[in-house]
């Protein structure tokens, strides 16, 4: 994910964030409503909720961009822990087949000077 489609997307998780705070606003105006000892005001509560409805849909759409997006990308990509793994654990096969071979021939030579 290059720096600018990073940035884009932190800006829109930040108005994601504004809209779940005026999400909060609204429903919190909704229950403040219908607590009025007067009675709520319907064209009030229908806005709000309207208002609230829409931003729920926005918020979800927009998430699931967001985590779309997120999925498609592979931070591990251009990651060379596992080819640089491989080749330690390679290189210690060598040393080991190296001493191996050694001590075959010290043994060899401990014949060849008995004999």
């Amino acid at each position: 994910m290059d720096r600018q489609s990073q940035t884009t997307s932190l800006q829109r998780l930040q108005n994601v964030e504004k809209k779940i705070v005026r999400v909060l606003e609204l429903a919190g105006s909704v229950m403040d409503e219908m607590a009025n000892p007067s009675g709520p005001r319907k064209d009030l509560v229908n806005s709000h909720c309207t208002e609230f409805m829409q931003l729920v849909k926005d918020t979800q759409m927009t998430l699931r961009g967001e985590i779309k997006s997120a999925c498609d990308y592979r931070p591990f990509e251009k990651c060379d822990y596992v080819p640089r793994i491989t080749n330690e654990i390679s290189c210690k096969k060598l040393e080991h087949v190296i001493a191996q071979l050694d001590e075959m021939k010290q043994t060899i030579e401990g014949y060849g000077d008995a004999a």
